[in-house]
């Protein structure tokens, strides 16, 4: 039986949990989770797995919503243009919040920094870079010497101007001292088939474009773009131990929520409470690794930091790279 005392604990612990108007105001209606992206991808996926954990905790609906199309940027306008409530929300990738600014420039319809608030990160979506099986190469070491022994002859592919694979390419370019090719493609599955054919040399993808690739026989993933190994390619050093000069690189896609700036911080940080939890369980976490996304827990200030941090990294990339989206 609950005494008093453990009654007066209990709500005193509630107050501490939800400070003042975010309880009674938060959620009392159904919550809506944009997605710029298809369903069937990581972005969608990640929200979907989130959802159900979401309306759990706070016992609304939760609607994923997919508004494709302008490189995500249509959803992101939605959710920066939208009443700061914490109803309208974005499940996005690094591009439309990072890296899209130094691409699109007069073109953006928002600014990211200003009109989007982070919330919680889901994971990181590390780069495979993958050769295929008849290249003599096997690891990071022997990738840029054979880069340095052929210099002008390689190339990597990517699946498109801009996007990390991309920028992962140009900063190891850029940090080894090496000069590969770019090779961009409309989509993940021709940029990494063409890998296995021989019309490149490489790719800088995700693990879940190059996986059947892998498993077939005719990719070989020789380093990952994580200053870690991924736990789904346990083998397979990161790419900053092939040279002295790559000693620090790391260049990640990463999946993250988002709200309206402006939301009141009590919402965010119960938001931001609930993703890290769903995080940390078997039936959320084991989906994402599947899919190639590793979690990764922050608050929301860690959380702040960390997209301001990737986003100065991706302007640089960006401008040393001279990279420009065609007219």
């Amino acid at each position: 039986m609950q005494t008093r005392r453990n009654f007066l604990a209990t709500a005193a612990a509630a107050g501490m949990a939800y400070p003042m108007g975010a309880r009674a105001d938060y959620a009392d209606r159904p919550i809506h989770i944009i997605v710029g992206y298809a369903a069937g991808g990581g972005v969608d996926i990640s929200a979907r797995l989130l959802s159900e954990p979401m309306q759990a905790a706070l016992g609304q609906s939760i609607i994923v919503e997919n508004r494709t199309g302008a490189s995500a940027m249509i959803a992101s306008n939605t959710v920066a243009k939208a009443t700061p409530d914490g109803y309208t929300l974005l499940m996005a990738a690094s591009g439309e919040v990072a890296i899209n600014q130094f691409l699109f420039k007069d073109k953006m319809i928002y600014d990211a920094s200003r009109e989007l608030t982070p919330v919680a990160l889901v994971g990181i979506v590390p780069c495979v870079v993958v050769v295929a099986t008849s290249t003599p190469v096997h690891n990071p070491q022997e990738l840029i010497a054979y880069a340095k022994a052929n210099a002008g002859k390689l190339s990597f592919s990517s699946s498109g101007v801009g996007n990390p694979q991309q920028l992962a390419g140009e900063l190891m370019n850029s940090m080894a001292g090496i000069n590969v090719l770019h090779v961009p493609y409309r989509g993940s599955a021709p940029a990494v088939t063409d890998v296995a054919t021989g019309a490149v040399t490489m790719s800088f993808s995700s693990l879940a474009a190059v996986l059947p690739l892998i498993n077939a026989d005719k990719l070989r993933a020789v380093a990952v773009t994580s200053k870690d190994r991924m736990p789904q390619l346990p083998d397979v050093a990161p790419l900053s131990e092939g040279a002295p000069g790559l000693a620090g690189y790391e260049l990640l896609n990463w999946f993250g929520l988002f709200a309206t700036a402006g939301t009141p911080g009590a919402i965010v940080d119960r938001l931001n409470d609930i993703v890290n939890t769903a995080l940390t369980t078997p039936s959320v976490s084991d989906r994402l690794i599947a899919q190639g996304i590793v979690p990764r827990l922050m608050t929301v200030k860690e959380y702040k930091s960390f997209v301001a941090s990737e986003t100065e990294k991706f302007g640089m990339i960006v401008q040393k790279a001279n990279i420009k989206l065609e007219k």
